[in-house]
């Protein structure tokens, strides 16, 4: 085990820092000079290993003089190992009693060493370190114990610098200690001794909004006041933090569109199909439908529904007489919304019907502002681009107008494929410069990325990444998680799709980008656990980017066909072969079309149009919330003296802000009626110094979760001072 501690020039931004020693476990009980090993990555035995794989085990780093640790670095094993941290945190402080969590990650099982940046700053200022400790979680191998290869731990050491920090974070320090006393002697309501520290040392407690808040409701039980306070704080948008961090809840309506009265003979809407394509043109909010399957042929009609007419057009009853691309379906699409322009490529062609002059991949453009077709080429291979492929990804970047295509499964001659020995041959990733008309090859199909179909494929605009993950390969369904960054053409393995607690959505799941949030939405498909076309199940995942972090929002998996009928208004059947787009300036999805995965009814298609909203807490939402909770404590109070006036205020100002389509809020109310029996005599309420009656409990109650909603920089700190006092033995 080593402990890379070359001190080199200070005036670097990332030097390596000074070790003096290291030791481990909960018990601390080796103690060993730093430097005795070198990295050897080689060697088995040139390694931090814990005892057994049972937290809390730990790895105490010392640093020779105070740092600010900018990153931390592992070094890994030659090769896979079953003892790499799948999971750990590491902490850091100035001593080894007080330390803070400044990172929560986990490694890959590689070899490849890995850097970490860790958190430094509190409240925008540089924090420094003496202490660093790294602690395990999880191996990557489930009854292994933990190991450590090599330790680098990098930031400034520089006096001047590191001195500056030292002095902010004992100032800061000084004032949290003084905020602890304050909101202790508050809690014991010991309000001389809180004002004449207040008053000496100049330190707020919390924002002036929630001192506000505190005396009308805590000191004055002022509770109408308690609601304006409360009012002019959601108003002022302090909610919206709170808000942002709640679980979304999916709201599904079913779209009927109204009739085209420009065409009252045609049909009015697309047919039932699957494999088809959509594509959202998020300034006009215009949806853009073309070709599928219907479970007897392949379509060629070309659609466009305005969503705010709620109107569908047929733009082409059959797009190959006007110049496009023939009837197909497992093809691809995406649109350009700032030049008007919709790129198509790719199909699916039955064994019986490839031949050497059909197995071409033709490649075409619709622009949208003079409804015209043109074919770019009938050959993509021909121009460097790929063979003719279907279920692959197509994704664009708009700002250098550059399209991406990943995957898809090569379509062959059956001779050519006998020819071969091969069954199944994947394609690559390829990028299309639309203002030059080239392609290049970016990458084959390797280990680093390997091909897929029925896998799902984005582009962020802002971080310049293109997301793929799941999908299906030959028998093997795919779980990783991938991120190509295309401007540097490196990879990174978000997920290996071993983490039980990523995205489960299954093969064939439809997902979409919202580049303001930082979120993947994945709407689920087949289940990959059988391979059984009826085994679809409805599920809705969230990944935040930043946090790294999937949630399942939603999760429905009834089966039975009484159960869908009964619910055909109210949710989407489970189903592949969908479509769904997403506008992310207006935050909807919109689902079209599918296979239900009905063994009895193999050719049943669907036709049904469904718009889905990812809803958090409104601000009006969390304002009723907030008055419940505030009259629901005054009800309380005032039934501890006043029974009849308790049972009014009851019927009418606590009645006025529940909701009553929700369950559980009504029968919380219904709940509060039992108070009215618990009143004990009234008696002197004027609070005396040190004195906490029973209503100012309750109100310092209420207190706390009105705080909770407003954002934690407002707020009284989290810790309690008498937490702090040690327990001796």
């Amino acid at each position: 085990m080593a402990l890379m501690a070359a001190s080199t020039s200070s005036s670097s931004p990332s030097t390596k820092l000074p070790l003096s020693v290291y030791k481990y476990s909960s018990y601390s009980y080796s103690y060993v000079p730093e430097n005795v090993l070198n990295d050897n990555p080689s060697d088995q035995s040139s390694r931090w290993s814990s005892d057994s794989n049972n937290p809390p085990q730990y790895l105490m780093l010392k640093l020779e003089r105070p740092a600010i640790v900018e990153s931390i670095k592992f070094g890994k094993y030659e090769k896979t190992h079953v003892c790499n941290l799948k999971k750990f945190k590491v902490y850091g402080g100035l001593t080894e009693d007080h330390l803070i969590e400044i990172l929560d990650s986990g490694l890959k099982n590689d070899h490849i060493p890995e850097s970490f940046p860790v958190r430094n700053t509190i409240d925008g200022n540089n924090f420094p370190c003496r202490y660093v400790k790294i602690m395990p979680i999880q191996a990557w191998g489930p009854s292994f114990n933990f190991s450590i290869w090599s330790v680098e731990l990098h930031g400034v050491d520089d006096w001047h610098r590191v001195k500056a920090c030292m002095n902010w974070y004992n100032t800061y320090r000084e004032r949290e200690a003084i905020r602890l006393c304050l909101k202790h002697f508050r809690q014991r309501h010991y309000m001389e001794a809180f004002q004449e520290l207040s008053k000496k040392t100049k330190v707020s407690l919390e924002h002036p909004l929630l001192t506000e808040l505190h005396d009308s409701l805590v000191l004055r039980g002022e509770y109408e006041k308690c609601e304006d306070v409360v009012r002019r704080a959601c108003q002022e948008g302090l909610f919206d933090q709170y808000i942002s961090q709640q679980d979304y809840k999916p709201i599904w309506t079913p779209i009927q569109p109204v009739s085209n009265n420009k065409e009252p003979h045609s049909d009015t809407r697309p047919g039932m199909r699957g494999g088809h394509q959509m594509c959202i043109d998020v300034n006009s909010e215009t949806i853009y439908l073309f070709g599928g399957w219907d479970g007897n042929v392949d379509l060629a009609d070309f659609w466009a529904y305005h969503v705010p007419t709620h109107e569908w057009s047929c733009l082409s009853k059959n797009a190959e007489e006007d110049g496009g691309p023939s009837a197909r379906s497992c093809h691809k699409m995406c649109l350009d919304p700032e030049r008007k322009q919709i790129f198509a490529l790719g199909r699916y062609l039955d064994p019986s019907m490839r031949s050497a002059t059909i197995l071409k991949c033709d490649f075409y453009m619709y622009d949208i502002m003079s409804e015209r077709w043109t074919l770019i080429t009938d050959d993509t291979h021909s121009m460097g681009g790929p063979q003719l492929i279907f279920d692959h990804q197509m994704a664009i970047d708009t700002d250098q107008q550059t399209i991406y295509i990943f995957g898809g499964r090569v379509l062959a001659s059956p001779t050519e494929a006998e020819r071969n020995n091969q069954d199944q041959q994947f394609s690559g990733l390829f990028s299309f410069h639309v203002p030059t008309n080239t392609w290049t090859k970016l990458l084959d199909d390797c280990a680093q990325l390997r091909s897929r179909i029925g896998h799902s494929m984005l582009f962020h605009p802002v971080k310049r990444v293109l997301y793929i993950f799941a999908g299906q390969r030959a028998k093997e369904y795919l779980n990783d998680f991938l991120a190509y960054h295309v401007d540097t053409g490196t990879i990174e393995v978000v997920s290996d799709g071993t983490n039980k607690e990523s995205c489960q959505a299954g093969f064939t799941q439809r997902a979409t980008i919202d580049p303001d949030l930082n979120e993947i939405h994945v709407l689920s498909g087949l289940s990959r656990d059988k391979d059984k076309r009826d085994n679809v199940k409805n599920s809705f995942w969230v990944y935040e980017i930043n946090r790294d972090k999937w949630s399942c929002i939603y999760k429905n998996e009834n089966t039975g066909q009484q159960y869908w009928i009964k619910m055909q208004h109210i949710e989407p059947v489970p189903r592949f072969a969908h479509q769904l787009v997403y506008d992310h300036k207006r935050k909807k999805h919109y689902l079209f079309g599918g296979n239900p995965g009905k063994d009895s009814l193999p050719k049943m298609r669907l036709d049904d149009f469904w718009s889905l909203q990812l809803l958090r807490p409104s601000q009006k939402f969390l304002l009723r919330k907030c008055c419940f909770l505030i009259r629901k404590y005054h009800f309380l109070e005032l039934a501890c003296s006043d029974s009849c006036a308790a049972m009014s205020f009851l019927q009418t100002q606590v009645y006025g802000t529940i909701d009553k389509e929700d369950k559980e809020e009504c029968e919380e109310f219904q709940l509060l009626t039992t108070n009215l029996f618990k009143a004990y005599a009234a008696g002197d309420t004027s609070l005396m110094e040190g004195e906490t009656p029973e209503y100012f409990s309750q109100r310092t109650e209420l207190f706390d979760k009105l705080a909770s909603f407003f954002p934690e920089t407002m707020t009284q700190p989290k810790g309690n001072l008498i937490d702090m006092i040690p327990i001796d033995g």
